[in-house]
């Protein structure tokens, strides 16, 4: 049988033998079988194929903001940050109190979640924004796409993908926030991520999580062809490229660069309330 070609030029192969017996060893959450997209040698759960096109082809609004990185290198917080200079600069708007996840919708997060999931299951009916922006939708047609969808302008969205399973034109449709971290940092971040989350599981020591992220054998894998083909675009007039270590260090005059990139035109009084 062909193998799968997604839309994004991508052919999927199923990942088998030992290399799946380690992973559903050392992963106890990864209940699905898992798929490498080539070239790249990108790694997810199976059902990500389910869902690739639909990401690839999302309709996407010229006053959409991405937030862009690779898992652990500070998505949630630049997340917040952005979402809070575009939509509430003054800590007065009733819809912070919604969670994180329907505020700023997680794009592919469903590929997380297994086909054979019950539809009343606690995942599935947690997101209160999900059952309000869609009332009549099924969450297994993909919460992350269907909330980015419904959601109202000015949209924040998330992703973990890298620009090359995305649409081409992404960077000439929409502005882009690329989070970049020293990967030391994100190695140690990311083990204490897969060891907490149930969706993860990982049973293990931080070096053997090491060797799964030095060889690219973890999700979102590779690290360093994500963060190049970012690097690649840094020149695009539409792309904002945020080093971790800088926001820790300066984060005043980070929020002022990407007042500029955002054009939010805040204060500093707003600023520093950001």
């Amino acid at each position: 049988m062909a193998a799968k070609v997604l839309k994004s030029g991508h052919k999927v192969k199923a990942v088998d033998g030992e290399e799946l017996e380690a992973i559903h060893r050392d992963f106890r959450g990864y209940r699905t079988n898992m798929i490498r997209l080539t070239p790249g040698r990108w790694l997810f759960p199976d059902r990500f194929k389910n869902l690739a096109n639909q990401v690839y082809d999302f309709k996407w609004r010229p006053s959409d903001v991405v937030v862009m990185t690779y898992p652990k290198c500070g998505s949630t917080w630049t997340q917040e940050i952005v979402w809070t200079m575009r939509n509430n600069p003054d800590l007065d708007n009733s819809d912070a109190a919604t969670s994180v996840l329907d505020r700023v919708p997680y794009i592919e997060g469903d590929m997380f979640i297994p086909e054979d999931t019950p539809p009343d299951s606690r995942f599935l009916s947690t997101s209160q924004g999900f059952r309000k922006l869609c009332p009549d939708a099924d969450p297994m047609d993909g919460i992350g796409l269907q909330m980015s969808e419904a959601l109202p302008d000015p949209r924040t969205i998330k992703t973990h993908l890298p620009f090359s399973l995305l649409h081409p034109s992404l960077l000439d449709a929409v502005k882009v926030v690329y989070v970049v971290r020293n990967p030391k940092a994100v190695a140690v971040s990311y083990h204490h991520h897969s060891r907490l989350l149930i969706v993860s599981g990982f049973q293990g020591p931080l070096d053997k999580f090491v060797k799964y992220f030095t060889s690219g054998n973890l999700l979102y894998c590779p690290y360093w062809a994500h963060v190049k083909e970012a690097w690649e675009r840094r020149e695009h007039p539409n792309l904002h490229m945020v080093f971790y270590e800088d926001l820790k260090a300066d984060i005043m005059g980070e929020l002022q660069c990407l007042d500029t990139f955002l054009g939010t035109h805040l204060s500093d009084t707003q600023l520093a309330k950001v």
